[in-house]
């Protein structure tokens, strides 16, 4: 029994999540397609779902400043979501300003307007397919022993290069054909459950979680270089796997705190009289037999209701905010300006024009793309491109989920990583995109 629960659940586990198939972008996988077809039901046959949940939390939150049931408080994961910070009471009530104007077509166009509060209202009709989705499929990734087989396997190359246990070349994976916060609630998960210690999980959510080749085709053809899409990935995932070697060795990473969630879980360590392979079925076998149904789907439903009441407010609300300091102010002009020195030393043109889209990614990976002219140089375009595709962190996904899984990085460490990945990667990039791209 315990080796049909690890062959099956891994089999089943890998091809949601690993197996490249046909899809709408160019190819996807079953969980992508999953969730695009639970998008278009959830869009389809309850349009308002989106507007309720938001409301539900955003009431449900300020009503547990005062008063919580006692149905609720026995219930610690479900007292977390409604049992919160005023910062973030703060943050669901502007999400639930912005689905009253944007449902009821309210307010100035350039709050509630399809580039703006509209915008993130859509990217979260998304997520609210993903929670469903990703929820319930991804215990058979992380609980029927196939991390612990790869994590064995793969310890030799992974740990000492990136300073993480083996089993987070699954995350990698998974981010490259899945998506990138994907990868950060696997990684999330598994710090919950011991199996990461606190600057492993940070290392981890912040350096191995490149986006996905569907995401990376839509920003190629956003800004028409479909054509150079195997350089571009190329590219980001050479200099991407470069960054994770440097930032892990280098403040603020180093110095999270290195120590576990509970009681540790890993056993990658093999013992001398076991072979690597024997080794890595026996850790496989032993995860795989403490695997039940029932308890799948009680993760599956925390974490999808955790997605749903918490962490798509946040979605709202900061992209809204952020989107509209790029539109309608020029903070990150103003912010940009030492950037515009750096790139102007280095001899890239239009230095303190192209500034400010190497940090607005830190809202949101797609404005960067969003805010460059179509129109505007090949090699300009391939380059923010690129450099926004390796940030990796930013706020409105990725970003929001890293500071709620308390590894110990809150919004300025992210900050001070993402100004690493930055300032590093740019002369890389532009290396190569002066060298290969004409």
């Amino acid at each position: 029994m315990t080796w049909i629960k690890f062959i099956a659940g891994a089999l089943f586990g890998m091809g949601m999540f690993l197996l490249p198939v046909g899809g709408g972008e160019g190819f996807s996988t079953p969980v992508g397609l999953l969730t695009e077809w639970l998008e278009k039901i959830i869009t389809a046959n309850i349009p308002w779902f989106l507007y309720v949940l938001v409301t539900l939390s955003a009431l449900g939150a300020l009503a547990g400043r005062f008063y919580l049931p006692v149905c609720i408080k026995s219930r610690p994961w479900l007292a977390g979501l409604f049992s919160i910070s005023w910062p973030y009471l703060l943050t669901r009530l502007v999400a639930l300003v912005v689905v009253i104007c944007v449902g009821g077509e309210l307010g100035p166009v350039w709050f509630s307007g399809p580039d703006v509060g509209g915008s993130m209202v859509g990217l979260s009709q998304t997520l609210v397919a993903l929670a469903f989705s990703l929820s319930f499929v991804l215990p058979f990734l992380t609980d029927t022993g196939i991390m612990e087989f790869t994590g064995v396997l793969l310890k030799p190359l992974i740990r000492p290069l990136f300073h993480v246990p083996g089993r987070a070349s699954v995350d990698l994976i998974a981010s490259w054909l899945a998506s990138s916060n994907t990868a950060v609630l696997i990684t999330s998960g598994q710090y919950n459950s011991g199996y990461y210690t606190k600057r492993e999980a940070a290392a981890i959510m912040t350096n191995f979680s490149l986006v996905s080749i569907p995401f990376c085709m839509v920003v190629a053809g956003t800004l028409h270089i479909s054509n150079l899409f195997p350089l571009l990935y190329i590219t980001v995932t050479a200099v991407g796997l470069l960054l994770a070697v440097i930032c892990v060795r280098i403040p603020p990473l180093a110095s999270v705190e290195d120590a576990y969630h509970g009681t540790p879980q890993l056993r990658e360590e093999v013992p001398q009289e076991k072979s690597l392979l024997g080794w890595a079925l026996a850790a496989a076998l032993q995860r795989a037999e403490k695997f039940h149904m029932e308890t799948a789907i009680k993760v599956g439903l925390e974490m999808a209701v955790g997605i749903l009441f918490d962490l798509i407010p946040i979605v709202i609300a900061w992209g809204t905010v952020g989107t509209l300091l790029v539109n309608e102010t020029a903070v990150f002009k103003w912010l940009a300006y030492p950037m515009g020195l750096y790139m102007w030393a280095l001899g890239i043109p239009d230095a303190f024009q192209l500034a400010p889209a190497t940090l607005v990614g830190f809202i949101d990976m797609f404005i960067p793309a969003l805010i460059t002219s179509p129109d505007a140089p090949l090699q300009v375009r391939f380059f923010i491109s690129a450099l926004s595709l390796v940030q990796i962190i930013y706020l409105t996904e990725v970003g929001s989920i890293i500071v709620k899984s308390n590894v110990g990085m809150d919004v300025k460490r992210l900050f001070v990583v993402f100004l690493e990945r930055t300032l590093v990667a740019v002369p890389l990039l532009w290396m190569i995109t002066k060298f290969f791209v004409s």
